[in-house]
């Protein structure tokens, strides 16, 4: 009878247990799941390009002035050189411009007659090449002096041509419209999402990641190089939610 009682009481221990861990195992089941699905709604997102441009003016300018001067002797050679810089110097000076603007690159000097004998014999043996770059913000005086540069050969400067032909145009102040080109990126990229979410039904939540790209500075034209072009694309991900708007 003891025996009996005993393996009844067994039974039933073994009964509830397995009732117990049947429950705890859909109760698990149940949490897995409700996690799975938050994870797949928060994956929901997309991914779009925000394109800020803005046109600005070149703030600096940079002329080098490039001249050869030949001679018989580098006596001669070196008085050239001189006349040419001084002649270089005063009409820059006749556009405004004052010493700090103005860089003399050092003298090359070549002999023309150290050449391959295949070669004709130079008229002058010494060629001297140098230059002098003008470095100013203000950029239409600079604009003004390099249309006028045919002056320079009437002062007996002999142009030597290079690259670049003419001044070349920068625009250094950047930083002063960065944050609002990307507030702006930022903008467009969110319009996008939000096209999207409503063809999609959705709308458009929190920023999931976003990357800035690099920022671009071109020429507005080839004709125009002292307008420039500023350019930067944002990448940006929205966390997508049901429902419209």
């Amino acid at each position: 009878m003891i025996s009996a009682m005993s393996t009844l009481r067994t039974a039933r221990g073994g009964a509830v247990l397995g009732l117990l861990l049947g429950c705890g195992l859909v109760l698990s089941a149940m949490v897995l799941g409700q996690a799975l699905v938050q994870v797949r709604v928060a994956d929901r997102y997309v991914t779009v390009r925000g394109l800020a441009e803005r046109e600005v003016p070149a703030d600096l300018a940079v002329w080098p002035i490039r001249f050869s001067v030949t001679g018989g002797d580098l006596e001669s050679v070196h008085a050239g050189v001189e006349q040419a810089t001084r002649a270089i110097g005063d009409y820059l000076t006749e556009h405004g411009f004052a010493d700090p603007d103005l860089h003399a690159s050092p003298v090359a000097i070549s002999d023309l007659r150290a050449r391959s004998a295949s070669e004709p014999l130079a008229a002058e043996r010494y060629m001297a090449e140098g230059a002098v770059t003008l470095r100013s913000t203000r950029v239409d005086a600079v604009t003004d002096a390099v249309r006028g540069a045919q002056g320079l050969v009437a002062r007996g400067v002999a142009l030597r041509p290079g690259y670049p032909a003419g001044a070349q145009y920068f625009f250094t102040g950047l930083s002063d419209v960065k944050p609002a080109m990307i507030a702006e990126a930022t903008r467009d990229a969110r319009r996008a999402a939000a096209r999207f979410a409503e063809d999609s039904n959705s709308r458009v939540g929190g920023i999931r990641r976003a990357s800035q790209g690099y920022f671009t500075i071109e020429d507005r034209d080839p004709f125009a190089p002292q307008y420039k072009r500023v350019r930067v694309v944002a990448t940006v991900e929205y966390f997508l939610a049901d429902g419209p708007l």
